[in-house]
Protein backbone atom coordinates (compact mmCIF):
# COMPACT_ATOMS: atom_id res chain seq x y z
CA UNK A 1 0.00 0.00 0.00
CA UNK A 2 1.51 3.35 -0.97
CA UNK A 3 1.83 6.48 1.16
CA UNK A 4 -0.73 8.45 -0.86
CA UNK A 5 -3.41 5.81 -0.37
CA UNK A 6 -2.74 5.71 3.36
CA UNK A 7 -2.95 9.53 3.48
CA UNK A 8 -6.28 9.61 1.60
CA UNK A 9 -7.70 6.82 3.72
CA UNK A 10 -6.56 8.68 6.81
CA UNK A 11 -8.15 11.93 5.53
CA UNK A 12 -11.46 10.25 4.82
CA UNK A 13 -11.36 8.53 8.22
CA UNK A 14 -10.52 11.80 9.94
CA UNK A 15 -13.28 13.69 8.19
CA UNK A 16 -15.85 11.04 9.07
CA UNK A 17 -14.62 10.71 12.67
CA UNK A 18 -14.44 14.45 13.33
CA UNK A 19 -17.79 15.27 11.78
CA UNK A 20 -19.74 12.47 13.45
CA UNK A 21 -19.79 13.94 16.98
CA UNK A 22 -20.54 17.41 15.60
CA UNK A 23 -23.69 16.43 13.75
CA UNK A 24 -26.98 15.37 15.22
CA UNK A 25 -28.06 13.26 12.25
CA UNK A 26 -26.54 10.16 10.71
CA UNK A 27 -23.64 10.76 8.34
CA UNK A 28 -24.88 8.31 5.72
CA UNK A 29 -28.09 7.68 3.87
CA UNK A 30 -29.19 4.37 2.36
CA UNK A 31 -30.68 4.39 -1.15
CA UNK A 32 -31.25 0.68 -1.77
CA UNK A 33 -28.27 -0.46 -3.85
CA UNK A 34 -26.19 2.60 -2.82
CA UNK A 35 -25.12 4.34 0.36
CA UNK A 36 -24.10 8.02 0.36
CA UNK A 37 -21.71 9.09 3.14
CA UNK A 38 -21.49 12.82 3.85
CA UNK A 39 -20.12 15.37 6.28
CA UNK A 40 -18.90 18.93 6.58
CA UNK A 41 -16.24 20.49 8.80
CA UNK A 42 -13.94 23.46 9.16
CA UNK A 43 -10.78 23.01 7.08
CA UNK A 44 -8.53 24.17 9.94
CA UNK A 45 -9.15 20.73 11.47
CA UNK A 46 -7.13 19.09 8.67
CA UNK A 47 -3.42 18.46 9.20
CA UNK A 48 -1.31 20.87 7.08
CA UNK A 49 0.29 18.03 5.09
CA UNK A 50 -3.09 16.59 4.09
CA UNK A 51 -4.44 20.03 3.12
CA UNK A 52 -1.36 20.71 0.96
CA UNK A 53 -1.51 17.32 -0.72
CA UNK A 54 -5.14 17.79 -1.78
CA UNK A 55 -5.06 21.55 -2.39
CA UNK A 56 -7.47 22.35 0.43
CA UNK A 57 -7.24 25.82 1.96
CA UNK A 58 -6.82 25.47 5.74
CA UNK A 59 -8.65 28.20 7.61
CA UNK A 60 -11.12 28.57 10.45
CA UNK A 61 -13.22 30.59 7.98
CA UNK A 62 -13.36 27.79 5.39
CA UNK A 63 -15.56 24.74 5.40
CA UNK A 64 -15.32 21.51 3.47
CA UNK A 65 -17.98 19.03 2.44
CA UNK A 66 -17.02 15.41 1.76
CA UNK A 67 -19.24 12.97 -0.18
CA UNK A 68 -18.60 9.28 -0.88
CA UNK A 69 -20.91 6.98 -2.85
CA UNK A 70 -20.69 3.23 -2.26
CA UNK A 71 -22.45 0.44 -4.12
CA UNK A 72 -23.50 -2.27 -1.68
CA UNK A 73 -21.53 -5.48 -2.09
CA UNK A 74 -22.38 -8.43 0.14
CA UNK A 75 -19.65 -9.19 2.66
CA UNK A 76 -17.81 -5.88 2.18
CA UNK A 77 -18.08 -2.25 3.31
CA UNK A 78 -19.12 -1.38 -0.27
CA UNK A 79 -17.54 -0.53 -3.61
CA UNK A 80 -16.73 3.16 -4.26
CA UNK A 81 -18.36 4.42 -7.46
CA UNK A 82 -17.98 7.50 -9.64
CA UNK A 83 -20.94 9.84 -9.34
CA UNK A 84 -22.14 13.17 -10.67
CA UNK A 85 -22.28 15.26 -7.51
CA UNK A 86 -23.70 18.74 -6.94
CA UNK A 87 -23.88 20.59 -3.64
CA UNK A 88 -25.18 23.88 -2.36
CA UNK A 89 -25.75 25.39 1.06
CA UNK A 90 -27.89 28.12 2.52
CA UNK A 91 -27.48 29.81 5.90
CA UNK A 92 -30.27 30.81 8.27
CA UNK A 93 -30.31 34.35 6.80
CA UNK A 94 -31.13 32.86 3.38
CA UNK A 95 -27.70 33.48 1.83
CA UNK A 96 -26.88 30.70 -0.60
CA UNK A 97 -23.63 29.13 -1.70
CA UNK A 98 -23.08 26.91 -4.70
CA UNK A 99 -20.26 24.53 -3.85
CA UNK A 100 -17.93 23.39 -6.61
CA UNK A 101 -17.25 19.70 -6.08
CA UNK A 102 -14.16 17.88 -7.26
CA UNK A 103 -13.35 14.21 -7.41
CA UNK A 104 -10.40 12.75 -5.57
CA UNK A 105 -9.41 9.24 -6.52
CA UNK A 106 -6.65 7.26 -4.85
CA UNK A 107 -6.44 3.53 -5.32
CA UNK A 108 -9.95 2.19 -4.80
CA UNK A 109 -11.10 5.26 -2.87
CA UNK A 110 -13.32 7.78 -4.69
CA UNK A 111 -14.73 10.78 -2.94
CA UNK A 112 -15.91 14.30 -3.71
CA UNK A 113 -14.95 17.41 -1.80
CA UNK A 114 -15.96 21.04 -2.03
CA UNK A 115 -14.87 24.12 -0.12
CA UNK A 116 -16.82 27.21 0.94
CA UNK A 117 -16.54 30.16 3.30
CA UNK A 118 -18.09 30.17 6.78
CA UNK A 119 -18.57 32.67 9.57
CA UNK A 120 -18.69 32.19 13.32
CA UNK A 121 -21.81 30.48 14.70
CA UNK A 122 -23.15 29.93 11.19
CA UNK A 123 -25.53 27.09 10.48
CA UNK A 124 -25.50 25.84 6.91
CA UNK A 125 -28.24 23.70 5.40
CA UNK A 126 -26.68 21.50 2.73
CA UNK A 127 -28.49 20.12 -0.30
CA UNK A 128 -26.53 17.44 -2.14
CA UNK A 129 -27.55 15.69 -5.35
CA UNK A 130 -25.80 12.45 -6.33
CA UNK A 131 -26.22 10.36 -9.49
CA UNK A 132 -24.03 7.25 -9.59
CA UNK A 133 -22.29 6.73 -12.93
CA UNK A 134 -24.20 4.43 -15.27
CA UNK A 135 -27.58 5.05 -13.62
CA UNK A 136 -30.44 7.46 -14.10
CA UNK A 137 -31.17 7.39 -10.38
CA UNK A 138 -30.58 10.65 -8.55
CA UNK A 139 -30.36 10.79 -4.76
CA UNK A 140 -30.89 13.84 -2.55
CA UNK A 141 -29.14 14.28 0.78
CA UNK A 142 -29.98 17.19 3.06
CA UNK A 143 -28.23 17.94 6.32
CA UNK A 144 -27.29 20.84 8.60
CA UNK A 145 -23.92 21.71 10.09
CA UNK A 146 -22.96 24.41 12.61
CA UNK A 147 -19.59 26.14 12.22
CA UNK A 148 -17.60 27.97 14.89
CA UNK A 149 -14.63 30.07 13.80
CA UNK A 150 -13.40 31.40 17.13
Amino acid sequence: MNNKYICVSWLLGLVLAVATPLTQAENSKDFGQYVVHYNALSTDMLPPQVAREYRITRSKNRGMINITVLRKVLGSPGQPVHAFTQASAINLAGQGRKIRMREIREGNAIYYIGEFRVTNEETLKFDVSVRPQGTQEQFQVKFNQDFYTQ
